[in-house]
């Protein structure tokens, strides 16, 4: 048995051992899905447009030019094709078995309620909801995707803006405070699939006072001395041996 092996079968006792579980997650949980994530190799981070991802992606940028906000985001921000994988569908299961508490994601493709999560909280929002700047109508995202230039509200001709936090804005309070009493409450935190780089999402983990910290990343991440496991594999290829 090798290592990565023998901390998968470590991780599958303190599973079976706990009933408040709860797991914080990025971009590397939807990888697997087919999307990419914005620091890897691949990611956004490393392709070049006439402007930096995170500039576009900025309340700044988006006020000041949406039409090529839209272009941009239309292009490689919406992946509707995109399905859950054994990370997002184990996920579900173990919230369906009652061992895990809620989901906490900094993604914004909807992937975990897709797979079946009930308690999921987007800390950057949603692509999949769309509201008129104006007078709050809500939009899908197909009226997005088959839009052209800025969305135009159904009913007032507004702007319609995505519900995702963009650079420069703040995360919604509300979202933030169960996030924070989750975490403090928890027995078990898994944080899977990310590099803990964005802040204030990355300083949640501050909260956690339980009895077992997991961490499942590729790369290292600034959590990874503070583990009681340590797996650095991809989620979805550990998560499907559970």
């Amino acid at each position: 048995m090798n290592n990565t092996q023998e901390a998968i079968a470590e991780l599958k006792k303190i599973i079976q051992t706990y009933n408040n579980i709860v797991f914080f997650g990025g971009a590397g949980v939807s990888t697997e899905s087919g999307i990419p994530d914005f620091r890897s190799v691949d990611g956004l981070y490393h392709q070049q447009y006439d402007y930096p991802p995170e500039t576009i992606l900025s309340h700044t940028f988006y006020r000041s030019r949406p039409e090529e906000f839209y272009r941009f985001y239309r292009n490689k921000m919406l992946f509707t094709d995109a399905e859950p994988n054994a990370a997002h569908l184990k996920l579900a299961q173990l919230e369906a078995a009652g061992r895990l508490k809620a989901v906490i994601t900094q993604n914004i493709d909807g992937l975990h309620q897709a797979a079946g999560s009930k308690t999921v909280l987007e800390l950057h929002g949603s692509v999949l909801r769309n509201y008129c700047e104006n007078c709050g109508c809500f939009h899908d995202v197909q009226y997005i995707i088959h839009s052209e230039g800025v969305p135009k509200c159904q009913q007032c001709g507004g702007p319609v803006k995505p519900d995702v936090v963009l650079y420069e804005e703040g995360l919604d309070n509300k979202t933030l405070n169960d996030a924070v009493r989750f975490i403090h409450e928890a027995d078990v935190l898994i944080i899977g699939g990310t590099s803990l780089a964005v802040y204030p999402a990355a300083g949640l983990i501050d909260y956690f006072k339980g009895d077992k910290l997991v961490v499942i990343n590729k790369s290292p991440t600034p959590r990874d001395s503070h583990a009681d496991l340590l797996i650095q594999a991809p989620i979805g290829e550990v998560f499907s041996q559970l």
